[in-house]
């Protein structure tokens, strides 16, 4: 099957929106913009500057005298008071109000020095509503010297050369097949060309995936098979054509979703919107009788897709017979052998690609390039801590740091260090990214002028937006200035619980430029190892290797704009939720602003309320499983179950408050192994947590004498970490109530960790977990904006397991418990909570790289690594996907999960199409090393 064009599904369920809750402040937010425009239309007429003559900077009359004009840029007013003038273009004006308002980190004296114009930053509505590429953008044009294009174009086929061998081999296997069917040698194989123009794409109809070259077609319906399927279906046992999933989720009213009773609202909008029900799986137009229970629907449609799989067979020869109508075939004729690339052009490829091998000893490139860092070596002094961040407490070492340098301090070197662990499959994240760019705003209502179109521009206007309500993943219509509002001064439904609303790949535009141009253009500058992550010209970023005029992926640039809060609150929670991405990406914190929630006790009463309804639904009388639950509440000490088995017990509380040193003899687990029980940061983090929720009023379950317990604080004494063996041990001081610093009303958390005397200066030895200045983040830093848990590619399976077995623990559209799983990644409807995550561990044994994404920090997940995330302010994320030579192996793994998933399932479209990248990637690194090579030699030197 053909098309031209790619579907883009969404992730959530869709909705209208005639919500009067969600509209109701419409009015009064879009005032505020007619208010920003009638000032300016108040204001003086002014000549436009193309009518205003210079000479030696200043402005003159027609009459040629100087004129002292005080109107600002940004406003286009002069009756705002003073102005501050530009030194440097001696031109422009900036009044100081809106200095204030629009640039808070700029100072006056930086006004003076260059203004926002000269700076390349001016987020006034004139110049970020720039269609065309600013003066900056045309210096983002990587170029590569021939030396620079020589090592990548080695490097890639390096890389590549065993998913080339494997793809031939598929290849070769499929042509030895037709020469057994037709009796003849191999060699004399030709198979036909499919006509598929650049532009088009094809791909199989039964598991959905892209046909990169060798199929196999139906003269005559044109039903296409690719040769997984073609192999699967001669062995017997053909996947991927499975029919469309239902996932019924009842709407049960909105006090259900705080909970109260389940209701019959079968039309009835949730929480004031109309939603949709079909997320992650689209519902099928034939399937309508909403008598059948989701579990009675899946197994009809299993049976029939099992049933139509039983009666398709190939011949004895092999050959293949067109499936029948029902399947979408027309059960007439034999598929016939195609191609889509010239025939023997993949034969031909692996041929140039070996013998470049042997020609330039590609088998010694990883020793000069991607080689071994020094971050691997955990003892001694080339392990550099200001590079590093510690974000796990495995057994093996090597797991729990990662790399994280300054973008300040990155050299051309550094491209090495991080292909190092870049090849291992680790994150990277690079800190401070935003301070390589020009400065411009991502002020949320910055953003807003930069998206807001006028009536007659030739872009539609973008007044409204779609926003996913995260406690009943629906989708509601809201006025995009009533939204960024709630961004900044936070929003709350009828029952008083903070609602949480994000926006995801947002502007709606394949190409954030046109929408953006100031802002893609920033975004652009700022990213680290352009070589990899530059959209249109990175070397090392396969997807740009597509030939021009082709069906190219959407890699972004994306924009990912939600609120959040600090408080994990167990429901609603602004989360992106677990799963998987095919490529690779990189996400950039660009702006995040903290919400005070006020009312806490009606937080308190729903917290209660959910609890009890988790406890009906989830457990039942079940007394093992409510385990779970239990430890979901604060007990009386706002620790969980785990934590007060291995935190709690090192410290002895008396009725005066003091703390004597634990008795290792007598529960403390410093000699345990921290892939036994919970580490040491991850208790201290729970405490800090746990004391924001009591400095909020949020510990349920306290009790008056407990509340007084925990006035009492732990920190990290000046100097207390000392080396031994490459290990260290901390050393903490009591602090009192009164030294605790309090911000915004609420207490401020200190670090702590494990009192450890001299004394036992041996059994600290023993316990083999380093612990580094670092090693914790506060997680109310003014700077911290996202949680993220990223999942190391070997624990997945167990991982899967562990939601597979847990799944009926949470819940997805319409606050319903979740009724099945397809598969516990790909279908993005789990979010693991801190408790979860403690299970997670005490049950299977592994933990995910846990860190908190700082303002300006430059996230990149390889493909493949599980990962989810929750804001911890509300945030504005830009991100881009890319296609890594190391990664191509892992992209084309997760490719074949995604075919066996159902028809209409969220991840099952191959979008991507890596195996097209990856040819057409080695085909061009072998004609630029050609080239290069009978230009500077084989080795990179000018011949002699």
């Amino acid at each position: 099957m053909k098309e031209n064009e790619e579907n883009d599904g969404e992730t959530v369920a869709e909705e209208k929106n005639d919500s009067s809750q969600i509209r109701g402040n419409c009015t009064k937010a879009s005032r505020a913009g007619e208010q920003e425009e009638g000032e300016e239309k108040r204001a003086k007429k002014v000549r436009p500057e193309s009518e205003i003559n210079y000479k030696g900077g200043k402005e003159l009359s027609e009459d040629g005298k100087e004129i002292e004009r005080n109107t600002c840029h940004q406003c286009k007013r002069n009756d705002k008071g003073r102005v501050v003038r530009c030194t440097r273009c001696e031109r422009r004006r900036y009044c100081v109000i809106c200095i204030t308002r629009w640039y808070p980190r700029l100072s006056e004296e930086a006004f003076v020095e260059a203004c926002p114009v000269c700076r390349n930053n001016c987020n006034c509505k004139s110049c970020l509503r720039l269609d065309g590429p600013t003066a900056k953008s045309n210096n983002l044009i990587l170029k590569f010297s021939n030396e620079e294009k020589l090592q990548y174009s080695k490097y890639i086929l390096r890389i590549l050369l065993p998913f080339l061998e494997q793809f031939h081999a598929e290849q070769m296997c499929e042509r030895e097949m037709e020469a057994k069917i037709k009796g003849l040698p191999a060699s004399e194989i030709k198979p036909k060309n499919s006509n598929c123009q650049a532009n088009e794409r094809i791909y199989c109809n039964n598991c959905q995936t892209s046909i990169v070259d060798f199929h196999r077609s139906c003269p005559q319906c044109f039903y296409d098979l690719c040769l997984t399927c073609c192999r699967e279906l001669r062995d017997g046992f053909l996947q991927g054509g499975d029919e469309e999933v239902i996932m019924r989720y009842e709407n049960r009213g909105f006090e259900y979703l705080h909970g109260g009773d389940a209701t019959s609202t079968d039309h009835e909008p949730c929480g004031g919107v109309n939603v949709d029900t079909r997320d992650p799986f689209e519902l099928h137009d034939a399937i309508s009788n909403k008598n059948d229970t989701c579990s009675e629907v899946v197994n009809s449609i299993a049976g029939d897709a099992d049933k139509f799989k039983y009666e398709w067979r190939s011949t004895e020869a092999g050959a293949i017979p067109c499936p029948p109508p029902s399947a979408g075939g027309c059960g007439e004729g034999i598929l016939e052998f195609k191609c889509i690339f010239p025939d023997n052009w993949v034969s031909e490829l692996l041929l140039e690609v070996e013998e470049i091998y042997r020609k330039h000893d590609l088998e010694k490139v990883p020793e000069n390039f991607g080689q071994e860092c020094s971050c691997s070596k955990f003892v001694g002094e080339n392990f550099d801590m200001d590079k590093s961040r510690r974000v796990s407490s495995r057994g093996n070492f090597e797991d729990n740091f990662l790399y994280n340098p300054s973008a300040k301090d990155l050299h051309y070197t550094d491209l090495k260090h991080f292909q190092s662990h870049w090849l291992k499959g680790e994150p990277v994240i690079i800190s401070d990214v935003l301070e390589s760019a020009s400065g411009l705003s991502w002020e949320p209502m910055v953003m807003w002028r930069a998206f807001r179109q006028k009536s007659g521009n030739k872009h539609k206007p973008l007044l409204d937006v779609s926003a996913i309500n995260c406690l009943d993943w629906c989708e509601v219509d809201i006025d995009v200035i009533q939204f960024f509002q709630g961004y900044s001064n936070g929003r709350a439904d009828p029952f008083g619980w903070p609602q949480f609303l994000k926006l995801k790949d947002w502007p709606p535009s394949n190409l954030f430029d046109e929408r953006l141009p100031r802002h893609g253009a920033e975004f652009l500058s700022c990213l680290p190892f352009k070589e990899y992550t530059h959209p249109s010209c990175g070397y090392l970023n396969l997807a740009v290797k597509l030939p021009e005029n082709s069906l190219k992926p959407d890699m972004g640039p994306k924009t990912y704009i939600a609120y959040g809060f600090s408080q994990e609150l167990l429901r609603g929670d602004s989360v992106t939720k677990l799963h998987c991405d095919m490529s690779d990406a990189v996400n950039v914190l660009t702006h995040s602003e903290s919400v005070t929630i006020e009312d806490i006790s009606t937080i308190k009463k729903l917290q209660k309320k959910h609890a009890a309804q988790d406890e009906r639904e989830f457990y039942g009388n079940n007394q093992e499983s409510t385990e779970m639950l239990q430890s979901q509440r604060l007990n009386e000490n706002g620790l969980s179950r785990l934590n007060e088995k291995t935190f709690l017990p090192a410290f002895e509380r008396n009725n005066t408050n003091e703390v004597r040193a634990p008795n290792l003899a007598k529960g403390n687990r410093l000699n345990e192994r921290p892939d036994e029980k919970a580490s040491i940061e991850t208790q201290i983090l729970d405490q800090k947590v746990s004391d924001i929720e009591e400095g909020m009023g949020l510990n349920i379950g306290r009790n008056e004498d407990e509340n007084l317990d925990s006035q009492n604080y732990l920190t990290e004494t000046n100097n207390s970490t000392y080396e031994s063996g490459g290990k260290s041990c901390v050393e903490v001081e009591m602090v009192s109530s009164s030294d605790i610093i309090i911000n915004d009303g609420r207490e401020k958390l200190l670090e702590a960790s494990e009192i450890v005397e001299k004394s036992q200066e041996k059994e600290c030895a023993n316990y083999q977990m380093p612990i580094s200045r670092n090693m914790l983040e506060n997680i109310e830093d003014v700077d911290g904006g996202a949680l993220w848990d990223i999942f190391r590619r070997q624990d997945v399976p167990k991982l899967e397991e562990y939601v597979r077995k847990h799944y009926k623990e949470f819940r997805h559209i319409y606050g319903n418990p979740l009724p099945q799983i397809i598969h516990p990644i790909h279908d993005q409807t789990v979010y693991l909570t801190r408790q979860h995550k403690r299970k997670l561990k005490e049950e299977y044994g592994i933990e995910p790289w846990t860190f908190i994404q700082k303002l300006g920090d430059a996230v990149f997940i390889p493909a493949g690594c599980p990962h989810q995330v929750r804001n911890l302010k509300s945030c504005i994320k830009v991100a881009v996907d890319f296609v890594s030579p190391e990664n191509v192996q892992e992209c084309v793994r997760l490719t074949e999960e995604f075919r066996i998933l159902p028809r209409n399932h969220i991840a099952k479209e191959d979008k991507l199409e890596v195996k097209k990248i990856a040819l057409h990637a080695i085909g061009q690194a072998v004609k630029d090393l050609e080239a290069l090579s009978s230009s500077t030699g084989v080795n990179g030197m000018p011949p002699s």
